[in-house]
């Protein structure tokens, strides 16, 4: 599956009575709240010595997904755009691989 079949998948469970403006702010909103379930499942892995429940982790990094997909719908973007500008802006910014030197002085 691709990135943009992903995106159109995911958007037949998106809610029609919304606009646009509320799908940018829902999804937006839902990155946040899914984000912070997902560092949820590794602050209980490495600050109160639960076994790192990778099930529930990937369910979460699902769920970023969703909204990852919804927020660019809302913003007339198709996924697979929106992760090529990223690969773009990283080759950019690291043209031999990551340095710790280059993210350190990097410029924006």
């Amino acid at each position: 599956m691709t990135l943009n079949e992903y995106q159109q998948l995911a958007l037949t469970t998106l809610n029609p009575a919304l606009d646009k403006k509320d799908v940018l702010i829902n999804g937006v909103m839902g990155l946040c709240g899914e984000a912070g379930e997902a560092i949820d499942v590794v602050k209980k892995h490495l600050a109160q010595g639960h076994e790192l429940d990778r099930e529930e982790l990937i369910k979460e990094l699902g769920d970023v997904a969703w909204y990852l997909a919804e927020t660019a719908f809302a913003l007339d973007v198709p996924l697979e755009e929106v992760c090529r500008r990223n690969i773009d802006k990283l080759k950019a910014r690291y043209p031999e691989g990551f340095s710790a030197d280059k993210s350190i002085h990097r410029a924006e």
